[in-house]
């Protein structure tokens, strides 16, 4: 009876030790992106997301990060994310839309006047807003909202490019967004669907002669060596979403959620300061070696603007104009939203 009664507190003292490890062991939230080390998102992840996650927890958190599409894509990482494979992603705020349109609004045309602007309003209330429908629309939690590449920038082979009247005609190449289509469409030149990978030959032989692609892109491709002619019309902002699958989000603690939201603070923070220094570094290697880098005067600018419209339309129903007007109230962009009212587009 006696070695009965050992063994019985033996394993009593075992279920108690295999619990209290259980209940203190580490929690490792799986990453899937597209970001790389040596570009904003993949630094950002590095230097802030995962050491402020690990610092704050006491080491009961961490991110465990899988970049550059080794693990997924960023439509296929929401998916798996859905599927409990992994726990946050990354993606572009276009291909957010696959799962709901509640950051939509960052993808319209001239919503931001610069990088500085989208930076603040995002910060201080329009992500959370917006990530706080997507909580609900999407199934997934919206930590933070940033820009990767700035705004696109026009590049092109054929020559100087002040108005939309001077791409009349020339063939520019487009990804599969819709706004980007209207968009080059409206300004008069050719769209046209085209591989990534493949562009520096296009532009290189004349397949297409344009290009609408945030400038630090550009310069990693390296565009600026075929495509020696640029314009500074900015409109489409290149935003960014950091996210976790809404059930496994609710499934933490309040003071995990609490860990989780300081980290992607502070993520959001460091790759807004990261991807600024990487535009900046993009434009300055490109105006260095090419022909022409202008910026358009303020009436040159109203006629790009003007060229949106439409692009605004189209995306009617998937932002709420209340919120848009306030956004560019906020810039003191008042002729544009006269434009906008008087088509009908807010």
């Amino acid at each position: 009876m006696r070695i009965k009664s050992i063994l019985k507190v033996l394993c009593i003292l075992s279920a108690t030790t295999m619990f209290t490890q259980a209940a203190n062991a580490e929690k490792v939230l799986k990453l899937g992106t597209v970001g790389f080390l040596g570009m904003p998102i993949g630094d950002a992840i590095d230097q802030a997301l995962i050491p402020t996650l690990k610092e704050i927890s006491g080491g009961k958190m961490s991110i465990e990060p899988h970049y550059r599409k080794s693990l997924c894509s960023e439509q296929s990482c929401g998916e798996q994310a859905n599927q409990g494979l992994l726990q946050l992603w990354t993606s572009s705020t276009a291909n957010f839309g696959n799962f709901g349109t509640a950051l939509a609004i960052f993808d319209l045309p001239y919503i931001f006047k610069s990088i500085e602007d989208a930076d603040r309003i995002s910060s201080e209330w329009l992500a959370k807003k917006q990530c706080d429908i997507a909580a609900e629309e999407a199934g997934h939690v919206c930590l933070t909202v940033y820009s990767s590449g700035g705004f696109r920038q026009l590049g092109n082979a054929h020559g100087s490019v002040h108005v939309p009247s001077d791409m009349k005609g020339i063939k520019w190449r487009v990804t599969k967004s819709p706004i980007e289509y209207t968009l080059v469409k409206n300004w008069g030149a050719i769209p046209v669907p085209y591989d990534w990978g493949q562009l520096y030959q296009g532009l290189q032989t004349g397949v297409v002669s344009g290009q609408y692609v945030a400038t630090p892109w550009q310069q990693v491709a390296k565009l600026h060596e075929v495509a020696k002619y640029f314009t500074e019309i900015g409109g489409s902002w290149s935003g960014n979403q950091l996210s976790m699958d809404k059930r496994q989000y609710d499934a933490l603690s309040d003071q995990e959620k609490e860990w989780l939201h300081t980290a992607a603070k502070a993520f959001g923070e460091k790759v807004q300061e990261l991807d600024r220094a990487w535009v900046e570094a993009g434009e300055k290697e490109i105006k260095a070696s090419i022909t022409e880098w202008y910026v358009p005067t303020d009436a040159e600018m109203a006629q790009w603007r003007a060229g949106a419209i439409e692009a605004w339309l189209n995306a009617k129903g998937s932002f709420d104009p209340a919120t848009a007007q306030r956004v560019l109230e906020e810039q003191g962009m008042t002729d544009f939203i006269a434009q906008l009212k008087e088509a009908g587009a807010l």
